[in-house]
């Protein structure tokens, strides 16, 4: 056993699944984040207790949860998992006389905290007089030593900066060029010191000012041609850097694109942005620092071998300061780490506030609830402005002492430099020369240390990014099918159970077992979060079901190429989205050109086309962002025109009328009605007028199913079906 080592979440969800990363590694077994997540799964709100408990046991952990004191915490093996203000997992790996607590906190990293301190981040309740928090301890059993995580030897690789060099391949010839004007620069540079020693020593030791108006001549020639080099080397550089920022950021949305649907379910906006920030961190890095390093470290080379020749103690003066302020500044280089990492979860938490409340805005007016969301994006202002106060106050910290190393060095090579040159072991054309050579120098090695910090931050930026593109496609291995046996068998959904969050107690769909006839129009009605929407979703595809199966025809649906099954489908969702773009691609949103006499068929099926036709630009009318200036019922014509156009075999629509009026939603079913024809149709829906003519009704109560049949045999029965719409189709008793 080790000494816990510090893990670092790498969004704000994954606090509880680092926490146990760290108990694993402080027993001997070291995962991955990634492979972790596999069996300890995050929702929207992030890992529970429960979740890490379950995760914990198949490791190999016997575990113990518990609402324990302080005096107890003392008394435990450690490390233990804390439940922290509330929101949040913490590691308490060392307890101190009962007084001092050392926690390693996933987003903080290693911090202490006296018995004052800690009592209103961990205690939660109060029972029998005492007061208690929630904390999880461990104990290894031996099938933890023996178990074996499926892909862990893939997960073990070391994220690096590989996979960049791809991007500097295919600027190879670009980059020789800015390598040669590099070395073009430098070469430059190392005629101006001798320059410098050549004035005094020959040009103002013999009164010549023909001599010194050449020299002078020959500086300024060096200076044109240093700055022409540079300027060219600039703007190849510029031109590289646009290329490169684009492919990293269109290579990161196109696995985006491919991840699962229900990765974006426990993903936060704030921790894409933030991911979108370390790409420009990144490319900034390739494209300008690394090759400022170069040309630094071609400097530094050139100049320190110049300056050993001059003189040798000056050289070993300079080393030693340069060592000095090396020294210091990597003293800082931890702590930079830890504050980034907090530094990029609080900013991510201001993101999400920040989009929150400026798209929020009407309704926060509406609600007369200014005040109150104002104070709380205040209070996250301030929580980020405490951060980067301890940011600004490490780095003013460093600089100070940086200076002073700086300084002093200086000084000392001054006094030594003069002295040499008062006892005539040196010119003072000589010493000139090597104050210019220090001042050249000073500068490779400031820029080298921040260097160094840079690969920190990048690393950092690189963990998280690379997490996103090691991640498992939405189809997984190549190879899936892109076409159905006997589609004619309709869609068979055979005992499935789901969940959305795998340890929870509670079922949101429980042993389904229905059959969806090809061809034929399906209702699936029922009460709010009775699992009418997660069925939808399964049978799309955007969740793995965690028992039983569904079959499209004779096709596994997980053995089917999840883009090419929904390229069958036309789909209305209830959060259906309106793009910033023309109404005319708005219905046409797939990547063809738009097909006019499809568009307007879809229109006319939607009861949308008037409206669009009356308008000054008709198809071309741009619409606002998520369909500002328009209706909520003429938001939904269009995402049923969307659905339409494409034509499909099969179509699902999740409360697709049910914020029509009632003229247009008989007109629009009238219409569906037809075009329903010989195409296989899920409903699902609340205003039961728009399923009475379904040739199959399917009652979902709590995730299960209750009832199947058409209107009239259910209406019959008098059962669940029955008393959902009694009152909407006045049934009467």
């Amino acid at each position: 056993m080790a000494h816990i080592k510090i893990e670092h979440q790498h969004d704000s969800m994954q606090c509880g699944i680092t926490c146990l990363q760290m108990i694993c590694r402080y027993f001997g077994r070291e995962y991955s984040l990634d492979s972790l997540s596999k069996i300890c799964f995050a929702t929207t709100e992030g890992v529970s207790m429960l979740g890490i408990n379950e995760a914990a046991r198949i490791l190999g952990f016997q575990t113990v949860s518990a609402r324990a004191t302080i005096e107890e915490l003392s008394e435990t093996p450690l490390p233990c998992i804390l439940h922290w203000n509330q929101n949040h997992f913490v590691v308490l790996y060392k307890v101190k006389k009962g007084k001092k607590f050392y926690i390693a906190d996933p987003g903080k990293g290693k911090t202490t905290y006296n018995l004052e301190e800690f009592r209103p981040h961990w205690i939660s309740t109060r029972s029998n007089d005492e007061d208690k928090g929630i904390a999880m301890f461990f104990e290894t059993t031996p099938a933890f030593f023996t178990y074996q995580m499926e892909g862990e030897d893939r997960q073990k690789e070391k994220r690096s900066f590989k996979f960049l060099f791809r991007y500097f391949k295919k600027y190879r010839k670009a980059f020789s060029w800015i390598i040669l004007g590099l070395l073009a620069g430098s070469a430059l540079q190392l005629v101006l010191p001798f320059l410098t020693q050549s004035i005094v020593d020959v040009g103002i030791k013999n009164q010549d000012i023909g001599f010194i108006w050449l020299i002078l001549l020959g500086q300024l020639m060096l200076t044109i041609s240093r700055t022409a080099i540079d300027f060219v080397r600039r703007w190849f550089l510029l031109r590289i850097s646009m290329r490169i920022n684009i492919s990293l950021v269109s290579d990161f949305f196109i696995k985006l694109l491919k991840l699962p649907m229900s990765f974006f379910d426990t993903k936060l906006m704030g921790d894409l942005m933030q991911r979108m920030n370390d790409h420009s961190r990144v490319n900034n890095f390739l494209t300008q620092q690394t090759l400022n390093i170069t040309f630094a470290m071609l400097t530094f080379v050139v100049f320190s071998v110049v300056l050993f020749i001059y003189n040798k103690v000056v050289f070993a003066i300079f080393l030693l300061g340069s060592i000095l302020y090396g020294g210091w500044m990597a003293l800082f280089l931890r702590r930079r780490k830890v504050l980034d990492y907090e530094l990029f979860e609080q900013q991510a938490i201001n993101n999400n506030r920040t989009y929150e409340f400026i798209t929020s805005m009407q309704e926060i007016k509406l609600q007369d609830c200014e005040q109150r969301k104002r104070k709380e994006w205040e209070e996250t202002q301030v929580n980020l402005f405490r951060v980067q106060q301890k940011s600004l106050k490490l780095q003013q910290t460093q600089e100070a002492g940086s200076i002073f190393i700086n300084e002093v060095k200086n000084i000392v090579v001054t006094v030594v430099a003069a002295t040499a040159v008062i006892q005539g072991h040196m010119t003072l054309g000589m010493m000139l020369a090597v104050q210019y050579i220090i001042g050249q120098l000073n500068s490779p090695v400031e820029q080298l240390m921040n260097f160094f910090y840079s690969v920190q931050d990048v690393k950092i930026s690189l963990e998280r990014i690379n997490e996103i593109h090691q991640m498992d496609d939405e189809n997984g291995k190549e190879g899936l099918l892109t076409g159905l046996d006997h589609p004619e068998d309709g869609i068979h959904i055979s005992n499935i159970m789901f969940k959305y969050d795998p340890h929870a107690l509670r079922k949101t769909i429980d042993g389904v077992d229905i059959l969806i006839p090809q061809g034929k129009v399906t209702a699936i009605v029922g009460a709010s979060g009775s699992g009418k929407t997660t069925l939808i979703r399964l049978m799309l595809g955007y969740y793995l079901v965690l028992e039983g199966k569904i079959t499209i025809g004779d096709t596994d649906i997980n053995q089917l190429n999840r883009k090419w099954w929904r390229r069958q489908c036309g789909v209305v969702m209830q959060e259906g989205v309106i793009f910033s773009e023309s109404i005319g691609r708005n219905i046409a949103v797939d990547d063809a050109e738009i097909d006019e006499d499809r568009l307007m068929r879809a229109a006319e099926i939607a009861c949308i086309k008037d409206y669009v036709m009356a308008l000054p630009l008709k198809f071309n009318t741009k619409i606002g962002r998520d369909g500002v200036g328009l209706s909520q019922g003429q938001k939904q014509r269009i995402l049923i025109a969307r659905a339409v156009y494409k034509n499909p075999d099969y179509i699902f629509l999740d409360e697709a009328t049910n914020s029509l009026d009632a003229n247009n939603e008989r007109n629009i079913v009238e219409n569906l009605d037809k075009f329903y024809q010989g195409k296989t149709v899920v409903i699902v829906a609340h205003r039961l007028s728009t399923v009475k003519n379904a040739d199959q009704i399917v009652v979902l109560d709590q995730g299960k199913v209750v009832e199947v049949g058409n209107h009239e045999s259910l209406t019959a029965k008098r059962g669940a079906y029955y008393n959902l719409v009694k009152n909407q189709l006045e049934l009467g008793n």
